[in-house]
């Protein structure tokens, strides 16, 4: 959570910065497109080599080498050589490291608790970030950039280091895995996992539903500064505004989204969620009130953590054991695949229609990704998929 704190204060900070260097919205949306381009790029191998190594180990040795990655680039923020190059760079790098990192933590999660209460833990470790990255994180920015434009990164450094000496004081049993057959390699293993997910149809058509969806986040994230200082002319606390009600949308949907499973099943919040965040975006461009668009912000956060903690749950429920980093690398991956080129059609249509029209474009995404999860829903999917060749029950509803 400490690491969710600082990637806050960054993910806030960058856009910010990126836009006293330049007025262009491309460039602007780039950086953020950039930011997604490592998992296409090394997604798979990060899964692979978290279900190889000590997961742990993994966790704090990545957060080590983040903090001095920031560190660097807060010393070269407060020199007065910050561009948009090194923005692009700072942003592909971190979330290189970050393919590793969080294949390694997802596959961690279930040898730490039971799996009865693996959706209530996603849950609360999910609420737990957003208290930690958004509650405090993204209002503490235009602060901590008054102390100095530096200043985010270096706190942002100082919690990877922090976050990775407690990760390394955390006792876990090593991990459990069978031995890998003589010649197998880190190829044969990534495709095993591909072909883990693509013969579940369920985890297959959520995979392709959340890809639509990055598509029509990617639009959002990367403009959603232009949408609050430009067309709403509502400055950096707008900004931060926005960044909060979002935050506080998660927690609600992190600490109510068990009852809705409980009602609905999770595959149903599902698409409840996706249908509700339509709703939010189309509110978000075309209603030109800074208050529409922090309500709006507050139930598109709510139903993203309700969206979020379900898929995960699905698939870790869902995935052979000693495959969780391999299946999880590949849904990932080819669910972020779609970002960057979300992140650029924003650029692209904010510059040509307007700065509120790739909010508008996310909703149309949006539409496409409910419809390609109608078919799954049912109230109750096996845990595991019966092309895996075993079945353990049925999912936590």
């Amino acid at each position: 959570m400490l690491s969710s704190f600082g990637d806050a204060l960054r993910t806030a900070a960058l856009p910010l910065l990126a836009v006293s260097l330049t007025g262009e919205p491309l460039l602007v949306a780039a950086v953020t497109a950039c930011g997604y381009l490592p998992w296409i790029a090394f997604g798979l191998l990060g899964g692979a080599v978290a279900d190889r190594v000590d997961q742990r180990r993994a966790m704090w040795t990545v957060d080590v080498a983040r903090g001095l990655l920031v560190a660097g680039f807060a010393v070269a923020v407060a020199l007065g050589h910050a561009s948009i190059a090194l923005l692009i760079a700072l942003a592909f790098t971190l979330t290189t490291l970050q393919t590793l990192f969080d294949n390694a933590s997802t596959a961690l999660l279930p040898a730490l608790v039971d799996s009865d209460v693996l959706g209530s833990a996603n849950a609360r470790l999910m609420t737990g970030q957003r208290v930690a990255g958004g509650l405090l994180g993204a209002p503490a920015v235009p602060l901590l950039m008054a102390a100095g434009a530096a200043v985010p990164y270096v706190a942002d450094a100082a919690t990877f280091l922090l976050a990775a000496a407690l990760v390394a004081t955390l006792r876990t049993s090593p991990p459990e895995r069978a031995p890998r057959p003589a010649g197998s390699t880190l190829r044969h293993e990534i495709a095993d996992g591909l072909r883990t997910l693509w013969h579940d149809l369920a985890l297959r058509r959520l995979c392709a539903a959340t890809a639509l969806c990055n598509i029509g986040m990617g639009a959002l994230i990367a403009t959603l500064v232009l949408l609050v200082t430009g067309w709403l002319h509502a400055g950096t606390a707008g900004y931060a505004a926005a960044a909060t009600a979002y935050t506080v949308g998660n927690l609600a949907g992190g600490a109510v989204g068990g009852r809705l499973v409980a009602r609905a099943g999770r595959m149903r919040v599902v698409l409840l969620a996706g249908t509700v965040q339509i709703g939010a975006l189309v509110v978000m461009g075309s209603v030109r009130s800074l208050a529409a668009l922090v309500a709006a912000m507050a139930v598109f956060g709510f139903m993203g953590m309700v969206w979020n903690v379900n898929t995960t749950t699905l698939m870790q429920q869902r995935s052979p054991a000693g495959m969780l980093g391999r299946v999880a690398a590949a849904f990932r991956t080819l669910a972020v695949a779609g970002a960057p080129l979300g992140a650029l059609l924003g650029g692209a249509v904010a510059t040509a229609w307007g700065l509120n029209t790739p909010a508008l474009l996310a909703a149309a995404f949006f539409v496409l990704s409910v419809t390609a999860l109608i078919p799954e829903r049912k109230r109750d999917i096996p845990v595991v998929a019966p092309r895996d060749g075993s079945t353990t029950g049925h999912a936590t509803r």
